[in-house]
């Protein structure tokens, strides 16, 4: 990528070399795209690349220099034929997972699994809402917050055929965010007087947060409180919102995050012994479904430039 605000282009650069004992020269197998990779690029990302060009690609599923198949995460550069990666943030792959998939899952799957379990703390019978449900991480977070015990999951997204398929994966039930606002609106209120939310994770942010977050914020002196964690943790509709100081002071609400600086150390370090084995289990197992789309390094702008489609992660094949 030679600059911010395009797309990856398929061309040829030197050979990458590792330049400590703990480096080693990864084959590449298979590496998704995903919405930090597209944000990176575009120079918004509070972790914005420091200078160009670059090699796209935070992590990736190849073969290392002795033989071993791994997924390697948090390494610049992988989504190419080569990368140079770290050897204490790769983690050894079970035979019972393809590249696609492996490549494919972590990233969604740890977002949802830090999202729902650490951020909000979910309990068995909790009333969880996801907004953005249509995509490929929010299709994760219905799957695991049923895993988690969740008692009911409300899924809200833009994508009608996407939202009418939740189901299937667990929602109980499915909120439109193409219809006009009012409507949006009297929904998420009429699911909050049966029963107020216990948790929001939140994908896109923008106005549809606005619009939650006064629905479910109270407009009574004796209205009783309910803890409400709100978790932020993408911005597709939007990088800020107006957020007016009654709804604070109205609700119980909390607000957190999730991202890189946001999740502790101690979590992060059960990540390759406990979250990703337990993640590729379920996906394995077939408890937890994730599609992918395969593309060819070659295609890579064009892949790049639609994007993920229908729910699916595009994971580029070397």
């Amino acid at each position: 990528m030679h600059q911010f605000g395009t797309a990856p282009r398929y061309e040829d650069f030197p050979d990458p070399q590792p330049a400590g004992e703990n480096e080693m020269l990864m084959q590449v197998k298979a590496a998704s795209i995903k919405n930090i990779d597209r944000g990176r690029a575009s120079g918004t990302h509070y972790d914005k690349y420091a200078q160009l060009p670059v090699v796209a690609g935070i992590d990736g599923v190849g073969i290392l220099e002795d033989g071993r198949r791994v997924y390697a995460m948090f390494n610049d550069g992988m989504i190419a034929e080569k990368a140079v990666v770290e050897l204490k943030r790769c983690i050894p792959l079970p035979d019972n997972i393809d590249d696609v998939t492996a490549a494919a899952l972590p990233n969604p799957g740890l977002s949802a699994w830090f999202a729902l379990y650490y951020r909000a703390a979910l309990q068995p019978g909790d009333k969880v809402l996801i907004l953005g449900a249509t995509g490929v991480t929010g299709k994760m977070a219905i799957q695991l917050a049923k895993y988690f015990g969740a008692g009911r999951v409300i899924a809200a997204g833009r994508n009608e055929a996407m939202l009418a398929k939740l189901p299937e994966l667990g929602a109980d039930a499915v909120i439109s965010m193409a219809q006009p606002e009012e409507q949006f609106t009297a929904a998420i209120k009429a699911e909050a007087a049966a029963k107020p939310f216990d948790i929001v994770i939140d994908y896109v942010w923008g106005r549809p947060a606005e619009l939650v977050l006064d629905a479910i914020s109270g407009h009574d002196l004796n209205a009783a409180a309910h803890r409400t964690r709100y978790v932020q943790v993408g911005n597709m509709a939007g990088q800020t919102i107006n957020l007016k100081a009654g709804i604070l002071r109205s609700t119980a609400i909390e607000l957190y995050g999730v991202g890189g600086g946001s999740v502790p150390k101690e979590v992060m370090q059960k990540v390759p012994t406990e979250i990703l084995p337990k993640l590729v289990e379920l996906v394995a197992t077939g408890v937890i479904k994730i599609e992918t789309e395969a593309v060819p390094l070659a295609d890579v702008e064009a892949a790049w430039e639609r994007g993920d489609k229908d729910g699916k992660r595009i994971v580029i094949t070397m």
